[in-house]
């Protein structure tokens, strides 16, 4: 697709057929959008979709949709500072100084139950070159840039992962560095009815797409070594809850995940590590790994919930066990500031001695011996164990208080007050819920 020799003759026929369309009294558009809708209504339950942007849309559209899983593809605009696109105005605006232009883009919907972002990234990456910068072969302009506009923070952190991964293999080979622009999603404009679907319409029209040969790395999963390796045996872990972290040899990540994570662990769920792809026998993972480290979650010997890659980033792998292991009032109040309803909680008439825990990293809070009997309604306690948790100014409820709040994982506690007994004159006011009890041996 370029703006200078192939192209333009092109959309002046599909131009004159969309005129002469409108001679008849079809309104296109309307016709369009309805089939939009139609498409949307048929789309399994649970999907997801990312914009991509690869150059010339009429091949992106062809190949992502060719991909197993992928239910839909849209042809389309995004990325640009102005409202309502369309391919004229894109010609328009790369002649502006100052304007941000739209790029041509395709919106593919998949189905999560039969492919990943992952996956769908990864051919991304090798169906074109993501290091031309504001160009894609013969095509010119920042409307043909590489681009990923990601719908979530999981899309994100797959879009960085992959890209970084497959900047490996590039400078491997001589490439040079990846120019993707990759950027929440702001919105996305369906691209006219003549672009949709143009090549199927089309078989001999242009396509101007081309990879640069390199394959993105298909991690250890496909590595003749690593599926070498025997997986854990399912005889020395968990069947009811298990935690298992596949790593592989000479992974600076998973070396990071150990010093951060692994080597003070105190969760309550237990955890292992392997340097197999392959589950445990009798076990079983809902798609192949793709990079490293990946944690997954077991139930019964089924995957629940993964989290893939770490870079440092301990709050939010926190974050995602907690998700996947509290309860709904548990994450109410852990992630949405709640709290449970006073004399309720079931640590609140406690006095074994021990030690009250953070219920996600198994972190130490407070001592049973800094407990004490308020009459609030809820446990308290005149001091918390030294750099167990971090305080916060809150102005919710039209109140001014100070937040408590869990150091290792971020989550909430309960807060504040100084009207606490002698010696700190502090009364830290918890939620039963965000605890956990270890007693004393």
């Amino acid at each position: 697709m370029q703006n200078q020799s192939y192209r333009p003759a092109l959309l002046g026929l599909a131009a004159l057929c969309v005129a002469l369309l409108g001679g008849l009294g079809l309104n296109w558009q309307r016709w369009f959008m309805a089939n939009e809708s139609a498409t949307v209504q048929q789309t399994p339950v649970g999907a997801e979709s990312i914009v991509l942007g690869m150059g010339c849309f009429w091949g992106a559209e062809k190949r992502m949709a060719a991909l197993p899983g992928v239910v839909d593809v849209m042809s389309g605009y995004a990325g640009g500072d102005y409202d309502n696109p369309s391919y004229r105005l894109l010609i328009d605006s790369e002649r502006r100084p100052g304007v941000r232009n739209h790029a041509e883009v395709v919106r593919v919907v998949f189905d999560p139950a039969r492919t990943s972002v992952e996956q769908i990234l990864a051919r991304f990456w090798e169906s074109h070159d993501p290091t031309q910068g504001d160009r894609q072969g013969n095509d010119r302009g920042s409307n043909y840039r590489s681009a990923i506009y990601y719908g979530s923070e999981a899309q994100q952190r797959a879009a960085l992962m992959s890209r970084d991964a497959y900047q490996k293999v590039l400078s491997t080979a001589g490439l040079g560095a990846i120019t993707t622009e990759i950027a929440p999603l702001k919105t996305f404009y369906p691209a006219e009815e003549y672009h949709q679907d143009y090549l199927v319409k089309n078989p001999s029209g242009y396509c101007g797409l081309g990879g640069t040969g390199v394959k993105f790395p298909s991690g250890m999963a496909d590595t003749a070594k690593a599926q070498a390796i025997q997986p854990l045996d399912p005889k020395g872990l968990s069947s009811k809850e298990q935690l298992i972290v596949f790593e592989a040899e000479h992974c600076p990540f998973c070396e990071l995940f150990k010093q951060q994570v692994l080597k003070d662990w105190s969760a309550k769920q237990p955890i292992a590590t392997s340097l197999s792809p392959r589950p445990p026998e009798g076990w079983s993972i809902e798609k192949p790994l793709w990079a490293t480290p990946t944690i997954v979650l077991f139930h019964e010997g089924k995957e629940v919930s993964r989290y893939t890659g770490y870079n440092g980033e301990k709050e939010r792998f926190w974050k995602w066990l907690g998700f996947a292991t509290l309860t709904d009032e548990q994450r109410r109040i852990a992630y949405q500031g709640g709290t449970e309803r006073p004399f309720t909680g079931s640590l609140l008439d406690n006095h074994a001695e021990g030690v009250y825990v953070d219920p996600v990293s198994g972190a130490p809070l407070f001592r049973s011996g800094g407990k004490f009997n308020s009459g609030t309604g809820w446990p308290s306690f005149f001091q918390p164990i030294d750099g167990a948790v971090t305080l916060h100014e809150d102005g919710s409820h039209g109140m001014r208080r100070v937040e408590v709040r869990s150091a290792s994982t971020g989550i909430h506690l309960g807060h504040v007050f100084d009207d606490g007994p002698p010696p700190t004159g502090k009364r830290y006011c918890i939620n039963s819920e965000v605890l956990r009890f270890v007693q004393d041996k």
